[in-house]
C-alpha cells in the first residue's frame, strides 16, 4: 500500500491532474491522479490510503512553497490533482467510512476582499486530511461564530490583506475566545505578525500555510 500513498503523492505534488492535462510537460499523454485513484478504487484499495497520498503529496508541495521552491501556480495545479482524487473518495468521506483528521473553518474578515491567500491555506489544509469550511471573504464576526457553533470542536482561521481590517480580526477574535473559549484560532495575511497574533489573543501566526497544518496536527 506504501507504493500506492507514495504515487498519489507524486502525482499531487507534480500536478499530473489527468492523461489529457498537459501539465508537468514530462509526463504528457501518461496517466494522472484521475485515472490512478479510479483504478485503485476498482482493484479494491481502501480509499483511506488515497488520502494518505494526498496529504503526503500536499505536504510535499507546501513544504517546497515555504522554502521558495515552488510557485503560486505549483500549488494550485496540487490542489486541482488533489481534488481530482478527493472527487473519487468522496462518497467514503461522506459516510464516514474515511475518517477527517478534524474541521477548519476560514474566512477573510469583514472589509476584506482579497481570497489569494485564504484560498491557499485552505486546499493545503484540506491536502493535510481536513474538512475545510471556507465561509469566503468580508466574513462578519457573527458568521464565524455561527459555523463555529455548526461545527463543534473546529478550529478557525482569519485571514487579511488590509491593514486597515486589522482591527476587524482582533475584534472578531474577541467574540470568539469569549464565546468559544476552547476554539483553536488561526490568524495570517501579508500585515498580520507574530506580535500582532499575540496582542489580539490568537493561538497561532504562521507566514505560511505547511506550518498551519503542522500546528493543527498537534490538537487532533
Amino acid at each position: 500500500m506504501q507504493e500506492i500513498v507514495e504515487q498519489i503523492a507524486m502525482y499531487v505534488a507534480r500536478g499530473k491532474v489527468s492523461k489529457t492535462a498537459w501539465w508537468p510537460p514530462d509526463m504528457k499523454d501518461q496517466d494522472g491522479a484521475d485515472e490512478f485513484a479510479a483504478d485503485a478504487l476498482k482493484k479494491g484499495v481502501p480509499p483511506s490510503v488515497l488520502l494518505a497520498g494526498c496529504i503526503l503529496g500536499m505536504e510535499r508541495i507546501g513544504k517546497e512553497f515555504g522554502e521558495n521552491k515552488a510557485f503560486v501556480t505549483n500549488l494550485i495545479v496540487s490542489g486541482v490533482a488533489m481534488n481530482a482524487v478527493l472527487k473519487h473518495i468522496k462518497p467514503y468521506l461522506e459516510s464516514g467510512e474515511v475518517k477527517r483528521k478534524g474541521t477548519f473553518v476560514i474566512g477573510t474578515v469583514t472589509g476584506d476582499m482579497h481570497d489569494i491567500g485564504k484560498n491557499l491555506v485552505s486546499m493545503i489544509i484540506k491536502g493535510g486530511g481536513f474538512e475545510v469550511i471556507d465561509l469566503g471573504v468580508d466574513v462578519p464576526t457573527n458568521k464565524f461564530l455561527d459555523a463555529i457553533a455548526q461545527h463543534p470542536g473546529c478550529s478557525v482561521g482569519l485571514s487579511a490583506l488590509l491593514t486597515t481590517t486589522k482591527r476587524n480580526m482582533a475584534t472578531s477574535v474577541e467574540a470568539i475566545r469569549k464565546t468559544y473559549p476552547g476554539t483553536k484560532v488561526l490568524v495570517g495575511g501579508a500585515p498580520i505578525t507574530q506580535e500582532f497574533c499575540t496582542q489580539i489573543g490568537a493561538d497561532f501566526y504562521s507566514p505560511n500555510a505547511n506550518e498551519a497544518v503542522g500546528y493543527l496536527n498537534k490538537w487532533v
